[in-house]
């Protein structure tokens, strides 16, 4: 490789050739020490043939490089650097390359805050590496910026260290997934500018696949036994039919429907607020670290973030885009579950509602909904006949059927004139049932035969087992 293909060491997006994300490298320096070695992207080819120029690629540790281009210090291992193959995500199972792209959604991440429509317009209309290059130069403000703005921005930029984040993430067992990778979500797409510019995700399963087929369980933090008892049977029911319960783990519904689809041995994600290597709230620590191993636990902030009111609201974006539909168990009417909700109808999904007391607070948001466009819904049959596929429908609502039902419709109205004290004769009988003394003399009989009118000298009347059978439902047999 000749120099004139090298990108200009001036045109690097940071500082830092390389650090390693692996252990340490051939010689045991560990990569805080000063003597880590490190590649020049001006020494030649980096290929495995080169090996005494760059020996954490030859023995596979993972490095975090400016450029993914060939001949520049990468993120990965068995993957050619600059090969520009696989999935464009760092820290996860597979270590592919990095590049510029990748590594400046990371440095954004750090800088820009969830939701931030007025930088994700500038990464749409400029590119990540161009926006990356003015916060770090700190010179003019791009447009849509105030001066004050800016200058807290670029306060922001100089402290901001994309390798150490990979470095946390990776330590973490998380992955940064961006657009126009593989991994990544399509419908989190319909957000705008105000798209995440990546998310981190701790969990072995694909986000964009479990993604596919995913329902919101969201509502209030102070719940009822009720509401609890409703959440956790609603994801234990979606679970059982194969599909992702996605909440928010925070205490309350979003705790009871991941509890409820862990419960089920179903599969769960849980959208943090703050850094996915920080559970929140700490009291979920255990549960979160539960659904980190046998879910996936997503965030936008970089790892150590902590969550503030404003990123917890600015969360619930991504977990209305994330899934087909947002189901809403108790919220008050200033509940951030509502925000969920609102957002889920802003960008075409369904939004469902489970009612309770007409008395409660706790509902009274809920109810609001339901009053509007939202769909009523109380078990996991309701909300699958709404996001699932064409032909899901839930079973057939109807109260139990009584013995009576099963009889002919002339002979049930014979049986309806008998009186409830008392007897009547066959011509009585006939007139209340409108039809003649012999018909009801014959069907009569006939319910004398089913147990449900006896004979007396003076006329007919009902059985002991026939009250029993039309108040209760129960067979007189």
């Amino acid at each position: 490789m000749s120099e004139d293909t090298v990108p200009p060491q001036d045109d690097a997006l940071f500082a830092d050739d390389a650090v390693s994300l692996g252990g340490a490298p051939p010689g045991g320096h560990s990569e805080e020490s000063d003597e880590t070695p490190r590649v020049d992207p001006r020494d030649g080819d980096t290929s495995d043939a080169a090996a005494p120029t760059a020996p954490a690629l030859a023995t596979g540790h993972s490095v975090v490089g400016v450029d993914g281009a060939a001949g520049a210090p990468a993120v990965g291992g068995p993957g050619a650097p600059g090969s520009g193959s696989g999935p464009r995500s760092v820290g996860g199972r597979s270590g592919e390359p990095a590049d510029p792209e990748l590594l400046g959604r990371v440095f954004l991440a750090r800088v820009l805050e969830p939701g931030d429509e007025v930088g994700g317009r500038w990464v749409r209309e400029r590119g990540v590496v161009e926006v990356v290059r003015r916060l770090r130069e700190g010179g003019r403000a791009l447009p849509g910026a105030s001066e004050k703005r800016w200058a807290g921005l670029c306060a922001r930029a100089v402290k901001a260290d994309p390798q150490r984040d990979l470095a946390a993430a990776r330590s973490a067992g998380a992955r940064f997934v961006i657009p126009g990778t593989a991994e990544w979500p399509g419908q989190l797409d319909d957000l705008g500018d105000a798209r995440p510019l990546g998310l981190w995700v701790r969990g072995g399963p694909s986000l964009r696949m479990w993604a596919l087929r995913s329902v919101a369980v969201v509502g209030a933090r102070a719940c009822t036994e009720y509401g609890a008892h409703m959440a956790a049977t609603l994801a234990a029911g979606l679970a059982e039919r194969g599909w992702v319960v996605v909440s928010g783990g925070a205490y309350g519904v979003d705790g009871a429907a991941h509890r409820g689809a862990l419960g089920a041995g179903g599969a769960t994600a849980a959208v943090l607020a703050c850094g996915v290597d920080r559970p929140y709230p700490p009291g979920h620590t255990a549960l979160i670290t539960r659904i980190a191993e046998q879910g996936l636990v997503v965030g936008e902030l970089p790892p150590g973030d902590h969550p503030t009111p404003s990123r917890f609201v600015l969360r619930n974006r991504v977990i209305a885009a994330l899934t087909r539909g947002t189901v809403v168990v108790e919220a008050a009417y200033r509940s951030g579950s509502l925000v969920t909700a609102r957002a889920a109808r802003r960008l075409g999904r369904h939004v469902m509602g489970v009612p309770g007391p007409a008395t409660s607070a706790l509902s009274a948001g809920v109810h609001e909904l339901l009053r509007g466009d939202a769909v009523l819904v109380g078990d996991a049959a309701e909300v699958v006949e709404l996001v699932g596929a064409m032909g899901e429908l839930p079973p057939e609502r109807r109260g139990p059927v009584l013995p009576t039902d099963l009889l002919e419709p002339r002979t049930r109205r014979t049986l309806a004139g008998l009186p409830g004290r008392g007897t009547a004769t066959a011509a009585e009988v006939a007139r209340s049932a409108q039809t003649t003394k012999d018909d009801a003399t014959a069907r009569l009989y006939e319910l004398r035969a089913l147990g449900y009118v006896e004979r007396h000298s003076d006329g007919w009347k009902l059985t002991r087992q026939a009250m029993i059978s039309i108040r209760g439902g129960r067979s007189p047999c």
